[in-house]
């Protein structure tokens, strides 16, 4: 009986050895990559155009005592613009961006005038304006990012020169003026690397912005002699939206980068 434990016993060892000579090395597996990440604090520069809309509530008032003699109406008009800026954002909690920025625009977005009691109507243009403030957005994928703006806005609104019904030149103009108000706005930001291209640095936005302005009385003006007619004056405030899109640059971005094996 020990002969034969001891016979089964030396066959098992024999059997396990020849097992474990069979098996080959483990194959080495790498470890997985982690997520990509993507940095967006620092600067950038921004330049595209776009269109817009401009409404105006205007009345006709007395040039000497401001009493109106119309009504309130609104007028509206469009047109387009183009726009440069720059600004930085600062990343925290992983998917939250804040930043600062400025930004100008140039163009020819109008608005009507009118003075129904002389018969008269014109276009206002809104020739210049710039923008600065602040920006809060949300990271729905880690470079394309989701935001709202908003801060202190000024414009510069050109001559209006008047015509009567016919289209004549009434004779009659609003000298330019500068006023200054508010805005409010978002939009989206995203990388361009997509579709399998690849441009590090540079990304697409697209934004809506409202801009409000508060209202001013114009007295309307003799061609002839420079001077106030001195009996009317147009007063008027301006609400301008519009949408645009840039193509943006960053300094120093940093992600996400596609893994490679």
């Amino acid at each position: 009986m020990k002969k034969t434990l001891l016979a089964l016993t030396a066959v098992a060892a024999m059997t396990g050895s020849a097992s474990a000579a069979d098996l080959g090395a483990r194959p080495y597996v790498k470890a997985p990559m982690p997520a990509p990440v993507a940095n967006w604090t620092g600067f950038y520069v921004f330049g595209g155009g776009g269109g817009g809309l401009s409404n105006a509530d205007q009345q006709v008032v007395d040039t000497f005592s401001g009493t109106p003699l119309t009504i309130s109406q609104r007028q509206g008009g469009s047109g387009w613009f183009g726009t440069v800026g720059a600004g930085y954002d600062w990343q925290f909690s992983g998917t939250w961006v804040a930043g600062v920025f400025a930004d100008g625009q140039f163009g020819s977005i109008r608005a009507t005038i009118q003075d129904p009691t002389l018969g008269i109507t014109g276009n206002q243009k809104l020739e210049t304006s710039w923008a600065a403030g602040v920006r809060l957005g949300w990271l729905v994928a880690p470079n394309v990012l989701s935001y709202v703006n908003g801060g202190y806005s000024g414009a510069h609104f050109g001559q209006t020169n008047f015509t009567d019904l016919a289209g004549v030149p009434a004779g009659i103009h609003l000298n330019s003026y500068d006023r200054h108000g508010w805005f409010i706005g978002g939009g989206v930001e995203n990388s361009l690397n997509i579709f399998g291209i690849t441009s590090p640095g540079w990304f697409m936005k697209t934004e809506y912005r409202s801009a409000f302005y508060n209202a001013k009385t114009t007295d309307q003006i003799s061609d002839a002699t420079g001077l106030p007619t001195g009996f009317n004056s147009i007063r008027a405030n301006s609400w301008n939206q519009t949408i645009s899109t840039s193509l943006v640059y960053r300094f120093n971005w940093t992600g996400p980068v596609v893994a490679k094996y």
